[in-house]
Formats: C-alpha cells, sequence, structure tokens
C-alpha cells in the first residue's frame, strides 16, 4: 500500500509540479453495470487548470471528448450528512446472529460499518419497534391489555435485534439509529389486531407512553435512539402483516400534544420525523407540519420510494426549510433483478436524487435476507437484501445496493456538507466536503455510451471516461 501510494504521488508530482504529496488525490472508484468493475479503484491525476465559474459545455454527454466536466463549489455549503446504511430488521438480526458463525458475523459487521479493508463505512441504521413484515412473527412490545402497561418488555428485540446494533457500534460508534413501529400493540387498535386498523384516540397518552418506554429500554441495553418516527407508512393498511393508518391530523394531535412534550420534559434528545412513507403524497407531512403545536417537536420529514418522484422531499422542504430531510426506506426485489438496471436506477434515486433533494440520511430497507427473500410473516416475498446471507452456510453474496450505497457510505463521512454542483446534461452527479477537507464527488453515467468529462474544483481537474451505465466516486484532497 505505501509503495502504491509512493507511486501516485510521484506521478502527480511529474504531472502538476507541487512541492509535496499532501494535495494528492486519493483516486476513483467505478462500478460498470456489467460488473466488470465493482468498487474498482483508479488512479485520478488532477491538474492545474483555469477554469470558468460554471465551467462546461452542455450537451448530451458521448463517447467523445468534449469538454465537459462536473466542478464541485465547495463555497456553496448544503446540507450536514448524517450518513447512509440500511434496516437492521428482525429479519437481518436473525440471519447474522443465527445462521453465521462468530468469525462470519464478525467479518460481515466490519465490512457493512467499518471502512477498514474497503468495508462500506454505514454510518446510519434503522430499527422496528415491534415486528415489521421482516419478523419471525407478529408481535408487540405489550400484547397484554393494560394502559399501565404493565407487562411491557423489549425482550423480543433484546435477543437477537440489540445484540447486532451493539456489534454495530462496537465497529462504528458514530452510527445513528432510527427507530420505527409498524403498529400499536392491537388492543390499542380500532380491528383489535396489529393487522389494519388505526390507533383509538383513547390510547394515544398510552402509546406515547410505550414509545417512550422503548426508548428508555433500548438505551438500557446499549441502544441509543437517535431519531424516531410514530408509524411506518401510515397511509396504508397492510393485510398480512402489521400496520396502522394514521392520517396527519392524528399525527400531529399525538405528536404535539403527547410525545412531544414527554420527550420535552425528560430532557431526550431523540428527534421526531414524520411521514415515512412514499414521495407521493406530500400534503400529508405538510398537513401536520400545518400544526404549530407538533411543528414544533417534529424535526423532519422522513420519505420512502415506492410511489411518486423523489422532488416531493424538496417540495415540503421548501415549505418548511427548517425541518429536516431524510430518505429512509427502499427496497431491492426479484422485479428489478438485472444487476444493471437496479444498480443505475439506486444511484440515480436515491445515492443522488435523494441527496439533491435535501436528505441528511438514506437508508435502505433490509441490510440482510437469506437465499429465499426472508425469513418474513406476511408482506414481500421477493424483496432483496444489501447482502443475501445464505441461511445453510452463513456465506455472503453482496447484492447491486451494496455497490451503490458503497459509493457514498465508503467515502462520505458524517458531518461531510453536501455542496453545489455543475454538471453538464447527460450526468447525475452530487458532491460533498468531509469534515477534513477531502472532496467527494459521486457520479453517475445512465447513458448506453461511454462518457469522457473532467472532474474536479476551480483550478484544478482531472480527466476520467465513465463507461455506460456505470457510476463512480472520485476523491481528491483540499488544495492548499
Amino acid at each position: 500500500m505505501k509503495a502504491h501510494t509512493a507511486a501516485i504521488c510521484a506521478l502527480f508530482l511529474a504531472a502538476s509540479g507541487a512541492a509535496g504529496c499532501a494535495s494528492a488525490p486519493d483516486g476513483g472508484w467505478v462500478t460498470t453495470g456489467d460488473q466488470s468493475r465493482l468498487m474498482q479503484h483508479e488512479p485520478l491525476m488532477m491538474r492545474r487548470a483555469a477554469v470558468q465559474a460554471t465551467g462546461q459545455a452542455t450537451g448530451q454527454a458521448t463517447g467523445q471528448a468534449t469538454g465537459q466536466a462536473v466542478l464541485l463549489d465547495p463555497q456553496t455549503p448544503l446540507q450536514t450528512m448524517v450518513g447512509f446504511g440500511a434496516a437492521i430488521t428482525d429479519a437481518s438480526a436473525h440471519l447474522i446472529q443465527s445462521r453465521m458463525t462468530p468469525a462470519q458475523r464478525d467479518a460481515l459487521m466490519r465490512d457493512l460499518f467499518g471502512r477498514a479493508d474497503g468495508g462500506l463505512g454505514f454510518d446510519f441504521t434503522r430499527v422496528t419497534i415491534g415486528a415489521s413484515d421482516f419478523s419471525l412473527s407478529h408481535y408487540s412490545l405489550a400484547d397484554q391489555a393494560d394502559s399501565s402497561l404493565a407487562g411491557f418488555s423489549a425482550a423480543p428485540m433484546a435477543a437477537e435485534v440489540f445484540p447486532t446494533v451493539r456489534q454495530a457500534l462496537a465497529v462504528n460508534p458514530q452510527l445513528k439509529i432510527m427507530a420505527t413501529p409498524w403498529s400499536a400493540p392491537g388492543w390499542m387498535k380500532t380491528t383489535g389486531s396489529m393487522i389494519q386498523g388505526e390507533l383509538k384516540p383513547e390510547y394515544y397518552s398510552t402509546y406515547a407512553e410505550y414509545l417512550m418506554r422503548y426508548i428508555a429500554e433500548a438505551a438500557a441495553d446499549g441502544v441509543p435512539t437517535h431519531y424516531i418516527s410514530i408509524q411506518n407508512e401510515p397511509d396504508f393498511e397492510p393485510d398480512s402483516y402489521p400496520g396502522m393508518r394514521w392520517g396527519p391530523q392524528g399525527r400531529a394531535t399525538f405528536i404535539g400534544r403527547n410525545l412531544g412534550p414527554r420527550l420535552e420534559r425528560l430532557g431526550l434528545e431523540t428527534k421526531i420525523l414524520d411521514w415515512d412513507h412514499n414521495w407521493d403524497k406530500p400534503e400529508q407531512p405538510l398537513g401536520v407540519l400545518a400544526d404549530p403545536e407538533a411543528r414544533a417537536y417534529v424535526s423532519g420529514v422522513a420519505w420512502h420510494c415506492y410511489a411518486g418522484d423523489v422532488s416531493a422531499q424538496s417540495k415540503v422542504f421548501d415549505a418548511y426549510p427548517d425541518k429536516d430531510v431524510f430518505f429512509t426506506e427502499c427496497s431491492g426485489g426479484e422485479w428489478a433483478p438485472a444487476f444493471k438496471d437496479s444498480f443505475v436506477w439506486t444511484m440515480k434515486s436515491l445515492i443522488i436524487g435523494a441527496v439533491e433533494n435535501h436528505a441528511r440520511g438514506v437508508l435502505m430497507w433490509n441490510i440482510a435476507l437469506d437465499e429465499n427473500h426472508g425469513p418474513h410473516a406476511g408482506g414481500c416475498g421477493d424483496c432483496r437484501g444489501v447482502v443475501t446471507i445464505d441461511s445453510r452456510t452463513g456465506a455472503v453474496q453482496k447484492n447491486q445496493e451494496y455497490y451503490a450505497f458503497g459509493h457514498a457510505s465508503r467515502f462520505v463521512r458524517q458531518g461531510a456538507r453536501r455542496v453545489a454542483v455543475a454538471k453538464p446534461e447527460g450526468l447525475e452527479a452530487v458532491g460533498f466536503v468531509n469534515p477534513d477537507g477531502r472532496r467527494v464527488l459521486v457520479v453517475l453515467n445512465p447513458a448506453d455510451v461511454e462518457a469522457r468529462f473532467d472532474v474536479g474544483e476551480a483550478g484544478r481537474r482531472a480527466q476520467v471516461v465513465l463507461p455506460a451505465s456505470s457510476a463512480a466516486t472520485y476523491v481528491w484532497s483540499s488544495p492548499r
């Protein structure tokens, strides 16, 4: 590694005439739609150049050199990043804890949450409060009908979910954790079941206490709750797994008069995210934020990918720019089995699109599923995890979402600032400046032909070629 670094340094010095290697670029990492390159490292040779403010011609990217450029503007900082990651569901935790040897488990957790030896460096994760469709059974943390919550217990999560999160925290102590319930206990609902129905208003106070007890018990078990949403997908009542419909007026009342004041009284730093559902109904979170009592306690809005367009995030942000934006769920699956197609979509819509539309954090759904797309209890029967764990051997397969998220999570550090990017038509890109000043530029070429262009910032450029249907992350040090 030292010899390789020295060689890059020598090339950089020869090309730039610089006196030292402090500003030498880290390089580029490329993944191609045909999988011939998977996060493959390539040198990135910066050259000094007189670059205009906007810097590049427009026009469709082609296979010929065009003088086009994708340029960072570090002088235009935007949102501060929390990170990228995926959910540690019951199913994921069960596979990691029960279907892998200790050595396999340790290797996977270092790969997902660490950055040494090319790990993904996930900084953000999500857990379910009680059961989701990706659980082994349907359960709440208080199945006994008792308004005092005397039977409350987080023991079902303490068996496998909490140990998995603690191991992730041991690898990455900066990991931020979001928690989301799929349903209130059935006895609090109009159906008397965790499946379908709505929360009865007379149980709003009880349910707020239920969530507070989760936060307390999880913390006692070594799992902090940095963010919480009060309901997963509140505009949907699934018929085969826990779910609960909850309109904006009810959510506003619950947040503004129940959960929010409780968190405030106890001085807890857990932040409340509203919505946690698709891009197609921005009027729902707008309705909650229109309530002044709720708005005082809502930290941000969370979004899913299954309907609508990512631009909805900006519609709500533009109305309430003091509220954070998070993207918190999307799943790959057998409805899009081809590596190229789903890799390009994930790069364009989530890694670039969600962040361009103000997301501070971006999450996939299951971090791991098995070879049969489970285990699950109802719901999606053909979902794909970021990795697939063979339930018989513990062997790990890295899926297209692994590589798409790796193009951001491995390089963008928590606390990085997204910055403005100038780019030509035909290329997608998003850029960051890490806390240490390093520049990170993620570029997607969705076209069927290769693209030739420059990357860099004012005064410094490198020529690159990005194959068709491919993405690259370019990293270089800040100029001195």
